[in-house]
């Protein structure tokens, strides 16, 4: 099993921080209704039942939960059906990026995509050609580094499990699975004790673009905060690699920009 020692992840400021919070009952609404569209019984419905449980852990209110229920199954007949959508996009400088959105009007949904990156100088690919090209869909199981006593007997059970890889930074440990083995990997990590774990299935950068120039960070930058902030978008991955110190000097720039206006 290879490892690494580190991956880059894009770091998004504060104040869009902040936003991003600001819209986590919606999309946890959008994910329990499209769940429940495949049975509204969490019984019955492993993926409402997660879908339940990550948006009760959020503090999502029963009253909100339900009513996505509702809408999913389709019992209120008022709503739109949830759809998932998987955009594909090149960013400044050759970055990749692919966008999971959650939608109930695809005719909003499209022309917001295509304004933000338009906007700032991204192009639309054709479908298949960064998430083909430049990105594994694998599982990802992430666990706090602070909750592994023993890493030696934590690396075994992982190789034993049937994962694929071991990634980590200062904080937590990501193991990468096949997409059809995450939730033997997960149970398997579970029943090693090791409780505290989230999951779910993503796009991983294998072609990384590395980005040296100062005015093209800030570009990306701010689509990937504009796109976060959408209230269709539930997740972003790019292939962009970034140091730490541009990162930074990009940040205090959007952050002054941000000052002024």
């Amino acid at each position: 099993m290879a490892r690494h020692s580190k991956w880059h992840n894009i770091r998004i400021r504060k104040g869009a921080q902040d936003k991003i919070r600001a819209k986590k009952f919606t999309i946890h609404a959008k994910l329990v209704a499209l769940a429940a569209s495949r049975g509204g019984d969490p019984d019955k419905n492993p993926a409402l039942a997660e879908a339940i449980e990550n948006a009760k852990q959020d503090n999502v209110p029963a009253d909100n939960i339900a009513r996505a229920i509702r809408k999913g199954t389709g019992e209120d007949k008022e709503s739109t059906q949830i759809s998932e959508i998987h955009y594909e996009w090149y960013a400044p400088g050759g970055v990749g990026v692919i966008v999971k959105a959650l939608t109930d009007n695809k005719n909003r949904t499209a022309p917001n995509m295509r304004h933000i990156f338009s906007k700032y100088g991204g192009n639309l690919a054709e479908t298949g050609a960064v998430s083909t090209y430049a990105f594994d869909y694998a599982g990802v199981v992430r666990v706090r580094s602070g909750d592994i006593v023993d890493r030696d007997a934590f690396e075994e059970r992982v190789i034993e499990s049937g994962a694929d890889d071991i990634r980590e930074d200062e904080t937590e440990i990501q193991v990468l699975t096949a997409p059809d083995a995450l939730m033997s990997v997960v149970a398997n990590l579970q029943d090693a004790g090791y409780a505290s774990i989230e999951y779910s299935l993503e796009y991983i950068s294998k072609i990384p673009v590395d980005v040296t120039d100062f005015d093209t960070v800030l570009k990306i930058l701010t689509i990937l905060e504009k796109l976060e902030e959408d209230e269709d978008v539930e997740s972003v991955w790019s292939n962009a690699e970034i140091s730490d110190s541009l990162l930074e000097r990009a940040h205090a720039a959007l952050e002054a920009q941000t000052f002024r206006t």
